[in-house]
Order: C-alpha cells, then structure tokens, then sequence
C-alpha cells in the first residue's frame, strides 16, 4: 500500500472503525444467543477472568449498585452464575461463573478464538509484540477518556 503517512493513519482508523462496530455487532448477536442482554454479557466477559465482588462488576458494567445486583439476579436465574463466599474473608460475597455458564459462553467465543487464532499464526513475534503493545496503548487512551467523561469534564 503507498500513499502518505496521514492516508495510512486514516486508513488504519477506519480499519479499526471497521472492526469495532463488527466486535460489538458480534457480541449483540452473542448475547441475544444466549438470552442476555448487553450488559449481562459484558458481566460475563468479566467473570472469565475469575470471581469478582458486585462492586468490582458496577464498576466493570458502569452500573449503579441496585441495577448490578438485579443483573447477578438475572444470571443466577439462568444458571450462568452463583454467588460463594470468599474463602479469604467469609463477610464478602462472590460473583463466578458457574460450569454451565462458561460451557455456553465458551461454545458462542470458540470458533471467534480459534479462527482468530490461525490469523495470529501468519504473524512474527515482533509484529505479536507491537500489536500487543498498541493495543495497551490504545485501552489506555480509551480508558482515560472514559474517566473524563465519566468525571464530567
């Protein structure tokens, strides 16, 4: 591809553009799958990573309290999560995806995995490393502008 630096910056903000619009019409296309809404989802998406407490899934959803614990109500209902207590502190209360919430979940991102995976393979470790590290960048950039609007300013 040839042209100037500001035609490939543009070209690759489209791509990215591009790609987020298909990573959140996929992950509206999951959730109806599974019968959950978008936030549900993005709760689940959370829980992959292991238990979390409700005030650590408010701030994840950007929920208010009350709206997170109908959320973990909902997923309770359908067997996709369960609440347990820490076994660091028996006061606290938390929120994991059960077996049959990571089968189905698992069974909706699979083939986005492993598909996603053989595109990966064409790629050095260099280019892994420069990707990985654009994207840190990126979440960062996203993240601090989230807060600012989220702060009001």
């Amino acid at each position: 591809m040839s042209g100037s630096r500001q035609e490939a910056v543009a070209s690759v903000g489209a791509a990215l553009q591009r790609y987020q619009r298909s990573v959140q019409a996929f992950d509206d296309a999951a959730a109806r799958h599974l019968g959950v809404g978008p936030a549900d989802l993005r709760c689940l998406d959370w829980l992959v990573d292991g238990p979390k407490t409700a005030g650590e899934l408010a701030a994840a959803t950007g929920l208010r309290p009350a709206a997170t614990t109908a959320l973990i109500d909902r997923l309770e209902r359908k067997g996709l999560v369960e609440r347990v207590r820490s076994e660091l502190d028996r006061r606290q209360v938390h929120v994991r995806m059960t077996d049959a919430g990571q089968a189905v979940t698992w069974e909706v991102y699979r083939p986005l995995v492993e598909e996603g995976a053989a595109l990966l393979d064409r790629l050095t470790v260099e280019d892994l490393d420069r990707i990985g590290a654009l994207l840190d960048d990126m979440r960062g950039l996203t993240d601090r502008l989230r807060d600012r609007l989220t702060d009001g300013r």
